[in-house]
């Protein structure tokens, strides 16, 4: 249709979350009709972000620096870790700004179906900074999947002996949410972790 290499570009594109073929080809036909003002930026944005980036080897975030600039903060909560999935969910936590801490990043969640174990995730080095010392609470703010479940108690049960603190963030009634078209699982996680009223 239009050359092998626009063909390259619309696969590649097809890779990405989110865009399938038809995505691919609209997308690759945006950039392609501005090439100077979308596509060379952005080939140099994806260039240099690939040189650059790296995984923190303290916390496993994506950042030009290693420590990556949340563990580097001063400012932040040293003894409060929050232990996420993956950098997305580091990501949205840090934008919606309700956690002033450090954070862990496991890679994944523990799956029989999948095959991932516990050596595929990051959860002895997680070990190994709380039994540094300096950690006081980790909070475990994995999915409310199986898999989610089953990751967070295997992690609980490996700080056990540690004495540090382990919580899992609250589970339930998102806001806004009407409790009629909940599912029965997110009913009886609200229900269960229910606390008293402010006064």
């Amino acid at each position: 249709m239009g050359g092998p290499e626009l063909d390259r570009l619309i696969s590649l594109l097809a890779r990405l979350p989110g865009l399938g073929p038809r995505s691919a080809r609209r997308v690759a036909l945006k950039l392609l009709q501005d090439p100077g003002g979308r596509m060379l930026p952005l080939a140099n944005a994806l260039a240099a972000a690939a040189a650059a980036v790296r995984t923190c080897s303290v916390c496993g975030n994506l950042d030009s620096t290693d420590p990556c600039a949340i563990c580097a903060d001063p400012h932040r909560e040293q003894g409060l870790v929050c232990v996420v999935e993956g950098v997305g969910d580091l990501w949205a936590i840090e934008r919606a700004g309700a956690h002033r801490g450090q954070y862990h990043i496991l890679g994944g969640t523990l799956s029989a179906l999948g095959g991932t174990g516990p050596d595929d995730l990051s959860i002895a080095q997680l070990v190994a900074r709380v039994e540094a010392g300096q950690v006081s609470e980790v909070i475990l703010a994995l999915g409310a999947t199986v898999d989610g479940a089953a990751t967070a108690h295997y992690v609980a049960d490996r700080l056990e002996r540690s004495g540090v603190s382990v919580t899992r963030v609250a589970q339930g009634v998102p806001m806004g949410g009407a409790l009629e078209v909940l599912d029965d699982g997110t009913l009886m996680a609200a229900l269960r972790a229910r606390r008293a009223l402010p006064k």
